[in-house]
């Protein structure tokens, strides 16, 4: 499960977060790539952009869910 005090700091404010666990497996930035980027020089995922709609959060809770790691967190 991921952990609010091992947050990214590339992650915009806001419910959805990656923490430090992040294996750069890709998976969130296929299921949303409107709210996951990747840096690339450190090679992880990070939130950039917060879901604003009820859609929008589902496809953050299907990237969450689908994280072989449990690096993707909600707090909100």
């Amino acid at each position: 499960m991921a952990d609010k005090k091992n947050k990214l700091a590339e992650n915009v404010p806001g419910a959805f977060y990656v923490d430090d666990q992040c294996i750069d497996c890709d998976a969130c930035r296929e299921t949303a790539p409107d709210f996951f980027k990747r840096n690339d020089e450190r090679g992880y995922s990070f939130v950039y952009r917060q879901p604003q709609t009820d859609d929008e959060k589902g496809l953050c809770l299907e990237a969450m869910e689908g994280c072989p790691v449990e690096a993707i967190g909600q707090d909100g």
